[in-house]
């Protein structure tokens, strides 16, 4: 993103409201709402979803992380990545007067711990 939309993102304004804030309360109900959004992923009882919206350590935009937990034997990778997803697809509705040139990359599991299949850490 361009530094003057960061910037806004950062300042807590914007025309619609804190765009941080809304984009992480957008994540959170969105992990709850999975199985509503992706066909073949049922409802899970989560014990815990918690989405940060920072700036990235180069300056060149925002980076969206959801830590999922369920008390449940199954993962919750698909919770997490709906919610960082659809935490990005929200900064952008809300940021989108200043710079339709924002580009969402890099969605992807960055670890997991428990579940069946067991622990899973990105290389």
């Amino acid at each position: 993103m361009q530094a003057q939309t960061l910037q806004t993102a950062l300042s807590g304004g914007g025309k619609k409201g804190d765009v941080r804030a809304v984009a992480e309360i957008a994540g959170v109900m969105a992990a709850k709402r999975t199985g509503d959004l992706i066909p073949m992923c049922h409802p899970l009882m989560l014990t815990s979803v918690k989405v940060s919206v920072e700036p990235l350590d180069d300056g060149s935009g925002l980076q969206a992380t959801a830590r999922v937990k369920t008390s449940g034997q199954t993962g919750v990778e698909m919770e997490a990545l709906t919610a960082v997803s659809v935490a990005l697809l929200t900064l952008y509705d809300m940021l989108k007067a200043v710079d339709r040139g924002m580009t969402i990359e890099g969605v992807g599991l960055v670890s997991k711990s428990g579940g069946a299949s067991g622990d899973w850490v990105r290389p």
